[in-house]
């Protein structure tokens, strides 16, 4: 997941998003700094790093921390700031905290400049601050800056930083192209093939058996207590309602039907549609002239195609509609015609009208008895509708009241249903495979939003099915007391207790390996039972098909060591270390008129752009001049992980 959010602020696009996101929700909270608060054991005015003459504060960074977790939530809603911090997404905020204001001094330094009417329209750009009508809305604008929590200057000024950061780092952004010979040694690699051993030496091997102290599992808590972290659940209790909930009878009368009938005489008369093929010519004389050829025996399609026009096609119109979107004279013409003649040239808006008849189609006209069908089911839909808006209002009116929603379900007789313990991805918690009600799955977003008991009422299908619904309880992120998960700290411990011999067992392995021992005697010199060897046989193209899955890290490792040399890697969760043996390399020759040479230089496209641009920021931040104040930054980990 970090590892996404890193990829991203290192792309082309995300670059110039990671100056202009990361300061503006750094900048928000920049305004916090001077009320001179603590946390950690740090100042909130003390400063996390001083790049060049200006300061990153404690409080930016810890606002601006929290933001890029939330972006990070957008693909995994569980995750909580400790797995963040623990993946790097501190660290990697911090380093693009610091190059943000590195770039901005560097640019202004060498007379690179965003001036007020640039920052205008680049403000005109985004569709967030754009009224109804699709154009640049001052109140549209104003709400949404409230809504961030930011002012028109601040938004300015992170628009500014951000458009010079493009002018800067454009030029390192200009396609470069990997040199061939370098291209043909990377080319090279993805057709090698490998052939190595990997072993596993588990920690459960080496566990103890005995039940730790009570002394032992409280220190082993206190020192891992970020891997025990629940995300934020939350109960909901809701209701939904709709047509079956009306106590009103919504059947309409005789009277009402005669009353729609008799208010709406055009509907139920006689009608008569014509379907139409037409064009348009300029003139009165071409009109005449095209009409007498095609009376001649011309079709209206070859008239069309040797004047250079086009015919257009109309079905179903009436002499009002074709009227509307003619003119009087054209619906005149048309319908004074009979079915497959040409109606005589008349005047448009765009020209004059050439128009054969296809089609007509004559309906009588419908007696009260005929019609009775359609506007019994018409009137009844829209008393229905009628009294649903009004039932939604009332609850609506209920629970913006203060009304509680027990009262309210028992008032309405509404069936209210409590969820378990959900989480903000919709699963249920602690019930593997199970999600939420999918009444609620529309909400579920908000709700996470909302405090305890104050409900609210929301449509599920527009005018037809509502739900009003409230958080019942909220249990924060946190780590649970010791005694509710005694049991499954007992097996942490005991691996991580394990995996502290396991290592041990593993060095002994590693460095008779890394003699003349083979690996399955060394194996069998430790005396314990251990997984078999896994055999390696792969080509680097193998491995790389599978990017998009999750590929086992001893095997990441296995092709980034070098031929006949051993290593160490440890397992995740104290699972145990792996002893990753590579025993040869071998690769076929790659032709110079290889396509592959080619893709290769293609590929690495993007890795030129990053490198250049770690370089670039990299020169950028010695001459700028950037210091740490390592105090700090740990302080404000401490209290973004709930550290005390």
């Amino acid at each position: 997941m970090i590892s996404g959010f890193r990829k991203f602020f290192q792309s082309k696009i995300g670059l110039f998003i990671t100056f202009l996101f990361i300061g503006l929700i750094a900048l928000a909270f920049a305004a916090s700094d001077i009320t001179g608060s603590t946390f950690g054991g740090v100042s909130g005015g003390d400063r996390v790093a001083l790049v060049g003459d200006d300061r990153i504060t404690t409080g930016e960074l810890t606002s601006t921390a929290n933001s890029a977790l939330q972006q990070v939530r957008g693909e995994n809603p569980t995750i909580t700031m400790p797995a963040f911090i623990e993946q790097g997404g501190f660290d990697e905020v911090l380093s693009q905290l610091i190059d943000r204001y590195a770039i901005g001094a560097y640019a202004e330094k060498y007379g690179l400049r965003a001036g007020e009417n640039l920052v205008n329209s680049e403000i005109l750009q985004i569709g967030a601050f754009r009224g109804v009508s699709g154009e640049f809305d001052q109140q549209t604008y104003q709400l949404a800056l409230q809504r961030q929590g930011i002012t028109d200057a601040i938004l300015r000024r992170d628009l500014s930083d951000g458009l010079l950061a493009q002018q800067l780092l454009i030029p390192a952004f200009a396609v470069p192209q990997m040199p061939r010979k370098m291209a043909q040694q990377y080319a090279a690699l993805v057709l090698e093939r490998r052939k190595g051993q990997i072993a596993l030496i588990p920690s459960e091997a080496f566990a103890p058996e005995g039940e730790p102290t009570d002394a032992q599992l409280e220190t082993f808590y206190s020192e891992n207590r970020n891997r025990y972290v629940l995300p934020e659940r939350r109960t909901i209790r809701f209701a939904t309602f709709g047509a079956d909930s009306l106590n009103t009878n919504v059947e309409p009368t005789a009277t009402e039907i005669q009353a729609r009938y008799e208010a709406e005489p055009e509907r139920f008369a006689a009608r008569e549609t014509r379907d139409v093929s037409s064009f348009f010519v300029p003139t009165e004389d071409a009109a005449n002239a095209i009409v007498d050829r095609i009376r001649a025996g011309q079709s209206l399609e070859a008239a069309a195609q040797q004047a250079g026009f086009s015919v257009t096609s109309l079905e179903n119109r009436t002499r009002e509609e074709l009227a509307s979107s003619a003119s009087l004279e054209v619906a005149q013409a048309v319908f004074a015609a009979e079915r497959g003649d040409v109606a005589n040239p008349a005047r448009s808006t765009l020209g004059f009208y050439i128009a054969r008849v296809d089609d007509i189609t004559r309906s009588p006209a419908r007696t009260l008895e005929e019609a009775t069908p359609e506007l019994s089911d018409q009137i009844e839909g829209e008393k229905r509708a009628a009294a649903l808006a009004d039932l939604s209002a009332r609850i609506e009116e209920e629970v913006d009241s203060g009304t509680a929603l027990t009262e309210v379900a028992e008032a309405y007789d509404l069936e209210l249903t409590t969820t378990p313990e959900l989480l903000a991805d919709g699963s249920v918690f602690g019930q593997r495979g199970a999600q939420t009600p999918p009444q609620l799955a529309a909400t579920l977003e908000t709700a996470f939003q909302m405090e305890e008991s104050e409900p609210q009422l929301a449509e599920l299908v527009p005018g037809t099915q509502f739900i009003v619904f409230e958080v019942g309880e909220i249990t924060e992120s946190d780590a649970p007391p010791l005694g509710e998960i005694r049991e499954q700290l007992v097996v942490g411990w005991r691996l991580f207790e394990g995996s502290k011999r396991a290592r041990e067992s593993a060095d002994r392995v590693l460095e008779a390996v890394r003699g003349d021992t083979t690996l399955r005697a060394a194996l069998d010199g430790e005396e314990r039972p251990f997984p078999n060897i896994e055999q390696i046989d792969l080509e680097r193209r193998q491995l790389m098909a599978q990017q998009n899955r999750n590929v086992p890290p001893p095997l990441v490792l296995l092709f980034s060591m070098a031929e006949g040399s051993a290593k160490l890697l440890e397992a995740p969760n104290d699972l145990g270390w792996y002893i990753v043996d590579l025993d040869e390399i071998t690769a076929e020759p790659l032709a110079d008129d290889s396509p592959l040479l080619a893709q290769t230089r293609q590929q690495l496209a993007p890795a030129l752009i990053n490198e250049y641009t770690d370089q670039l920021t990299t020169a950028i931040r010695a001459e700028i001049g950037v210091e740490e104040n390592a105090a700090a930054i740990d302080a404000v980990r401490r209290q973004l992980s709930g550290e005390t």
